[in-house]
């Protein structure tokens, strides 16, 4: 068992690639909190799965975010690995884009994501020990008509990363990221079938990618296997980006 005994945190962890993630870490042996905000349902669902503990607590209260990593800390004894998962989109061309949205994803994606390395990192240097990845995406790289805000929160995330990595390195925690491209998630699912046949076009391999195959990349990247790896972000998009690039 890879993670035997070990404590992760998940954010966003009752759909998608978030629960493939909780599934992961816990069939691996870890013990999983995992946070969601609005789909009360899904995250029963994804506990009862898979063994692992929902909380409720929202990416844009940073108070919460740290009482729920001391609660867990008080229970547990320590936080060995945090994955930055949530996220959510409101695509719109950035002329009709109401300021309120950019916002909001700005405050999720990115800001979330900040409070929550904030929050482990006390007890992690405490151990001096720790590994955090943070999810991101494609279009934080490529940039897609229509995403401004999510293209800026995660190209964001890829630099807070980099600036974790270099921060945190040489006390023993490790700050990588993942990169998904096109991942069967609620998320693609409402594409309609023109617009998945264009993306599908543009793959590599042809196909979406599923979220069991990200969330073996995040295992990988959070375990001892990892250890010489840190400030990178791997791709996972099923060669979107190289076609892109030739």
């Amino acid at each position: 068992m890879l993670f035997q005994d070990q404590v992760a945190i998940v954010t966003g962890g009752s759909r998608g690639i978030g629960r493939a993630v909780v599934a992961e870490l816990a069939n691996q042996g870890a013990r999983v909190f995992f946070t969601y905000h609005a789909r009360a349902e899904a995250a029963e669902a994804t506990a009862q799965a898979t063994g692992a503990t929902a909380i409720s607590c929202p990416q844009e209260d940073g108070t919460a975010i740290q009482r729920a990593v001391e609660e867990i800390v008080s229970q547990t004894g320590r936080v060995d690995m945090l994955v930055n998962n949530a996220g959510i989109r409101a695509d719109q061309f950035i002329m009709m884009m109401p300021e309120s949205d950019w916002q909001r994803v700005i405050d999720v994606n990115l800001s979330g994501a900040w409070r929550w390395a904030k929050a482990v990192c006390r007890p992690m240097l405490g151990a001096g020990r720790g590994a955090i990845v943070n999810v991101g995406s494609v279009a934080g790289a490529l940039g897609l008509p229509g995403q401004t805000n999510y293209a800026a929160a995660k190209g964001g995330l890829m630099a807070l990363t980099r600036a974790l990595a270099a921060e945190f390195g040489a006390k023993g925690i490790r700050v990588n990221a993942v990169v998904p491209g096109f991942i069967e998630t609620d998320m693609t699912a409402a594409l309609n079938r023109d617009v998945k046949r264009r993306n599908i076009e543009n793959l590599v391999l042809k196909r979406f990618g599923k979220a069991e195959e990200v969330a073996g990349v995040v295992a990988f990247l959070l375990s001892p296997a990892a250890s010489y790896i840190v400030g990178q972000a791997i791709v996972v998009d099923g060669g979107l980006s190289a076609a892109v690039a030739m």
